[in-house]
Parts: structure tokens; C-alpha cells; sequence
């Protein structure tokens, strides 16, 4: 979790949204982006579609989710100007 001046750590609230994907980047410093792959009908050809979507998560360092693990991410508060979820768990390792 995230330090405040003082040395004492504080929780981000999770609100709204709570997602599952795979973790396809963690290149970058405390982020990961995770892919979720939606399946959505299309009444015209009466067949689903498949669609992915990337969605920027904050890392906690205690969590420090990997490359190909599946994660279940949770909405929160602006974090940055791309992050607006934080890892809440690591379901499956890589």
C-alpha cells in the first residue's frame, strides 16, 4: 500500500467495479496492465464477438503481481492520469 510522509501505510478504498484479467505488462514502476477479453452477442449474425480491453492498475509492492498471472483488480480514486484500479489479490500465478 501506498506510504503517506510519516512512514505509516494507509489502505486505498475500493468503490464500484471489480474485475478479473490477465496481466499483460508490468514493465513499468508499481503499474500493471491487465487485459480482459469480453464476449459480447451480435443479434445481426446471431454469433458472439470477442473483444479485449486494457485497463492500467496500480501494483502494491506487497502484491507485486508478474506477467501472465490472473489478477482480480478492484475501481478506486484517481490514482494517476491512466491508473484508476488497484490489484486487490493474485488469483493464479504464471
Amino acid at each position: 500500500m501506498p506510504e503517506s510522509k510519516n512512514g505509516k501505510t494507509r489502505a486505498i478504498k475500493v468503490r464500484g467495479a471489480v474485475l478479473v484479467g490477465k496481466v499483460v505488462s508490468s514493465k513499468a514502476p508499481k503499474t500493471v496492465t491487465v487485459e480482459r477479453i469480453l464476449t459480447r452477442y451480435v443479434p445481426k449474425y446471431e454469433r458472439y464477438k470477442k473483444t479485449k480491453s486494457k485497463v492500467r492498475a496500480h501494483n502494491p509492492e506487497n502484491i507485486n503481481a508478474k506477467d501472465g498471472d490472473i489478477v482480480k483488480i478492484g475501481e478506486t480514486r484517481k490514482i494517476s492520469k491512466t491508473k484508476s484500479f488497484i490489484v486487490m489479490e493474485i488469483l493464479k500465478k504464471a
